[in-house]
């Protein structure tokens, strides 16, 4: 059986280990259209930072690590077309266009970054922060530039807007929303947030809309909005992402915002095609519904199960709630499931409960948590959450994304079972306490 994987990222790695380990026996090709494979993109703040040292050290996978596990890799090999009747693609190098047969095939084709058509946009020193090649080049351009705007305030954005502004960079966040990181945080965290980017020289300008690059000698030189114009040599554009799906129009059934339509197991309309990754949409546990969810965590398991379902399908994609965790400056965030700003996509009336609690008792420290949980507001059932504070308490929202899953209540959460030791916690957890309190009453009555 031959099968074949189209996208080394996330998704395609891990269903390159997955297909090893459950069909040994299978002739197995790897489709990529550069000339590197694996990289991990979730790491480019990193090596911006110098944390890492080397792009070397982003690549969880290379073309001869591939080939060592008798995987035959086809790089600077880009798919073009699939003929599903024939079970053929058609591969474009630069020796021009081949085909090759496949028996099973599955689509990892990712996303490009959303490049906004306004007039400059093609000048010199304007970068996108996608892959290793402009994480490279962004890198280069960071040890020349002195004043620098990016255009959106998304995750990417603020990571690049922090390794710049670390360095001395003069820094500028413009975008068109009302906050910054506005998909992932309500107002009362960004709020925070605001202030201490200010401290820490970031400057953020929201509400504006980017009208125009200004270049001089093909080389920017200001960033026009329609509130006001910012000098800048350095433009970072990181207004998101699309599902790069425009080649598979009219091979398997596309959603109308590009991404493939796949069932729960993730095969496509086609056939023996299945589709993963940055182009698929994920099952949404807060509403049951699906949802574009762009996180490598996502592509991950998305790789495992379309390796398991390849001769049977025998595993659905499971629920999941989008949780997301970034560290900006001072500070350390997670959220998952709904917020503020969709938390209408349930089918139920929400509330929401913001809570500032101590972590430890004060006889340790006074370092505090803010914290924030969506539920239904007659069921109780816990659909979001939001932590944030300058001690590292993300990893707690994976609690809170497991008690989504399992369709818990602020009841269950109120009083869930979570070690006690002054050292790290209280009596009652944090979490038991924005539970208890989004019920209108706190357990908790030690003053520590």
């Amino acid at each position: 059986m031959k099968i074949i994987v189209v996208g080394t990222s996330h998704a395609g790695y891990e269903a390159i280990q997955t297909l090893l380990k459950e069909q040994p026996d299978a002739e197995l090709h790897l489709y990529e259209r550069g000339d590197t494979a694996s990289f991990l993109s979730c790491g480019i703040q990193s090596y911006l930072e110098g944390i890492a040292e080397s792009l070397d050290s982003l690549h969880y996978a290379t073309e001869d690590s591939y080939i060592e596990q008798n995987v035959t890799v086809h790089m600077n090999s880009d798919v073009v077309g699939i003929n599903p009747k024939t079970k053929t693609i058609t591969v474009k190098t630069t020796d021009g266009e081949t085909e090759e047969n496949y028996d099973k095939l599955i689509l990892s084709p990712g996303a490009a970054p959303v490049r906004i058509p306004i007039p400059g946009a093609d000048l010199d020193n304007i970068f996108y922060v996608r892959g290793r090649n402009w994480a490279e080049k962004v890198k280069i351009r960071m040890g020349q530039s002195k004043k620098a705007v990016v255009v959106g305030g998304g995750y990417i954005g603020i990571e690049v807007a922090e390794a710049f502004a670390k360095v001395g960079i003069e820094t500028t966040v413009i975008d068109s929303l009302d906050r910054v990181l506005n998909t992932y945080l309500d107002k009362e965290f960004v709020d925070v947030l605001n202030e201490n980017m200010d401290q820490n020289g970031l400057t953020v300008r929201t509400s504006e809309m980017v009208k125009e690059v200004v270049g001089e000698n093909g080389t920017v030189k200001k960033v026009v909005t329609d509130k006001g114009e910012y000098e800048a040599d350095t433009v970072i554009m990181a207004v998101g992402v699309r599902p790069n799906t425009k080649w598979l129009q009219g091979i398997v059934e596309l959603n109308p915002d590009g991404t493939v339509v796949i069932d729960d197991y993730l095969e496509t309309s086609e056939k023996d095609i299945f589709a993963m990754g940055d182009a698929t949409k994920i099952p949404f546990a807060p509403n049951h519904g699906t949802k574009l969810i762009a996180l490598a965590s996502n592509a991950r398991r998305q790789g495992v199960i379309a390796a398991k379902n390849i001769l049977e399908k025998k595993v659905k994609m499971p629920e999941v709630s989008g949780t997301s965790g970034l560290t900006l400056f001072d500070y350390k965030l997670a959220s998952t499931g709904v917020k503020d700003i969709d938390q209408d996509s349930i089918d139920a009336e929400v509330a929401s409960t913001f809570v500032v609690e101590n972590i430890r008792p004060t006889f340790i420290d006074d370092e505090k948590v803010m914290m924030k949980i969506h539920f239904e507001k007659d069921s109780h059932r816990i659909v979001g959450a939001q932590l944030m504070s300058t001690y590292d308490v993300t990893a707690s929202i994976n609690a809170i994304s497991v008690a989504i899953s399992s369709g818990w209540t602020l009841e269950q959460l109120a009083f869930a079972d979570f070690f006690f030791q002054p050292g790290f916690n209280r009596p009652w957890n944090y979490l038991n306490v924005l539970a208890q309190k989004a019920l209108d009453g706190t357990f908790d009555g030690e003053n520590l």
